[in-house]
């Protein structure tokens, strides 16, 4: 360290000599006419000390100026065409926040209101909702009303099924060895030569519906108790009601005998915490409440419980073609209490699960929401489509502007 310091104090020291040599000529240009200036000069400009005070710092500035240069390319936005990933599956600033994707692990057909379900690998999802879902009602033969389990819980015990080809629907009752098998998807012919075009009430409206002879009728009229008739619906279209309203939804979108419309989901992480909730209750059922009590179409694994709740849109993916279809979540579900119906038995809690699900889930202020717990959400499809077990169902929208009945779909 010394000998440099003894290094520098000379070339200062130089440095000092040489502007005091030519201090007192400041009209004579250095270097001009006389040969020491010039060999100070080279000195001067070979040193250390020129290249370290002066050279040094410019070379520094020319490398970092160029680092930065570099830096702000890399962070130009792309041109439109550098974009890789397909523009469907782009997603919007919201997206960071969205729900993950979660697979389906039950798609669930009702072939007859108010009647057992079938559990399928997978279905047609049409506008109207899932092939073959709530495609047939039992009615009042005199008041010509529509029935339900909410009147009759003993109709949970009429059971349904479907061939493999998924042509004839068999019809049989728990605890009866008799069955009938109709078509699954009646001809116009077939249904003008065995049945008869009449007239049907559900929730206060008239629709047509095709009735079925007596041969068929008889045996649901004696599991009933009165007389009942099977009915198909007729080709009338019956519109969406609630929240899918043409003034709501901003179309018309026909259905079969679902409730409002057409396709309602669930998610198991949901029914889990409810059962939670229902395991420390003296009130409640010993057994876990089982999906089919809430009677949805399709059923998600889901995330975290209650998620749904501010679904506006989702998307189903299907296999490797990366096949999509999209649904609008219209409204959340508001229920009554058939889900206190156990629906292998057919015997109705008082209580349970309503007075929990009223004391947590009434989270819904919109038209007869606010006096009902909500559990699951009502969906029009886009488009048809295919649905299969173990397909994603993605999240493309939210919104917390969900109210029963009251929001129009295009304000959410």
């Amino acid at each position: 360290m010394d000998a440099i310091n003894v290094v520098h104090g000379q070339r200062l020291q130089s440095m000092a000599d040489y502007v005091e040599r030519h201090s007192p000529a400041p009209t004579r240009a250095p270097g001009v006419g006389n040969p020491d200036d010039n060999m100070d000069l080279i000195a001067f400009f070979t040193s250390r000390f020129f290249l370290f005070t002066f050279v040094m710092p410019i070379v520094v500035l020319v490398i970092f100026g160029q680092f930065f240069k570099t830096n702000d390319a890399d962070t130009k936005k792309p041109e439109k065409h550098e974009t890789l990933v397909p523009a469907n599956k782009l997603h919007k600033k919201q997206d960071e926040k969205l729900p993950q994707p979660s697979e389906i692990v039950s798609l669930r057909i009702y072939p007859i209101k108010s009647c057992r379900g079938i559990i399928v690998n997978d279905a047609k999802l049409l506008r109207s909702g899932l092939e073959l879902d709530r495609n047939w009602m039992f009615v009042d033969t005199s008041s010509r009303e529509f029935q339900t389990i909410r009147q009759n819980a003993a109709m949970t015990l009429i059971k349904t099924s479907l061939n493999a080809s998924r042509s004839d629907l068999t019809i049989s009752i728990e605890g009866t060895t008799s069955t009938v098998t109709i078509p699954a998807k009646p001809s116009d012919s077939w249904l003008k030569a065995n049945c008869t075009l009449t007239r049907v009430n559900i929730w206060g409206t008239e629709t047509d519906g095709w009735a079925y002879s007596d041969a068929i009728n008889d045996l649901f009229t004696a599991h009933f108790d009165k007389p009942v008739q099977l009915i198909y619906k007729g080709p009338e279209p019956r519109i969406s009601t609630g929240s899918a309203t043409p003034e709501l939804y901003g179309e018309a979108v026909p259905h079969y005998f679902a409730d409002l419309l057409s396709v309602q989901i669930a998610s198991e992480a949901s029914l889990k915490d409810l059962n939670e909730r229902l395991a420390s209750n003296p009130d409640a059922d010993a057994e876990d409440l089982t999906v089919e009590r809430f009677r949805p179409n399709i059923v998600i694994r889901g995330n975290t419980p209650w998620e749904e709740d501010s679904w506006k849109r989702v998307r189903i993916v299907n296999g490797e073609k990366h096949a999509s279809t999209d649904l609008d979540i219209v409204s959340r579900c508001a229920r009554c209490q058939v889900p206190n119906v156990n629906p292998d038995t057919a015997e109705k809690n008082a209580k349970e699960p309503w007075n929990s699900l009223m004391k947590f889930r009434r989270i819904d202020t919109g038209g007869v929401a606010k006096y009902k717990p909500c559990f699951g959400m009502l969906a029009i499809p886009k488009e048809d489509g295919e649905l299969r077990l173990g397909s994603m169902l993605e999240v493309v929208e939210t919104t917390e502007k969900h109210l029963y009945n009251t929001t129009k779909f295009e304000d959410l």
